[in-house]
């Protein structure tokens, strides 16, 4: 009798540790590449070289700044579409938003918001992954990790619409 008991003990202890091994490190996200290529995601083609007319009007080189022919497909939408490439890399607020962004700061600013929500994410990352380290299936958890925090529209414009708030119509729910 304790020799069964012994050896279920054992058979569960091998189970468990069997499964252990079958978690992936990146609990809450579940990407892998089984292909033993390259990742074709990871190749960006880059532009024809260009002989330039002048030596002297080229930039200083900067260890890992920008090269000239490399893609920047962001800038070449907006060109393409009759915009102005330079205003992807303006930074401030433009005059058009001051308004807005003085009225979204009136009750004070608290410069460290982003640091802080960060290291409160990766605490609620690591509680939520902390079940997950036995994944035989290799399910992605990640939505269902956030689900409860998750807005549901609808819920959210009813919501206002029985609080008396004028709100843009959406489309009919299909099933």
């Amino acid at each position: 009798m304790k020799m069964a008991r012994a050896r279920n003990l054992v058979i569960g202890c091998m189970t468990l540790g069997l499964l252990a091994a079958c978690g992936s490190d990146e609990r809450l996200r579940s990407f892998r590449n089984t292909s033993p290529g390259p990742e074709e995601f990871n190749v960006s083609p880059t532009k024809p070289l260009e002989a330039p007319t002048n030596i002297a009007s080229l930039p200083v080189p900067t260890p890992g700044g920008a090269n000239r022919v490399d893609q920047n497909p962001k800038a070449d939408a907006v060109a393409a579409l009759g915009g102005s490439a330079a205003a992807l890399s303006r930074t401030g607020v433009p005059a058009s938003d001051t308004a807005l962004v003085s009225y979204a700061g009136r009750a004070g600013l608290d410069p460290s918001i982003r640091p802080v929500l960060a290291a409160e994410d990766a605490e609620f990352r690591r509680r939520e992954a902390s079940w997950t380290a036995l994944n035989p299936f290799n399910i992605d958890r990640y939505y269902r990790a956030y689900k409860d925090q998750a807005i549901e529209p609808r819920e959210v414009a009813d919501a206002f619409r029985r609080a008396g708030v004028k709100t843009p119509a959406y489309p009919p729910e299909y099933d």
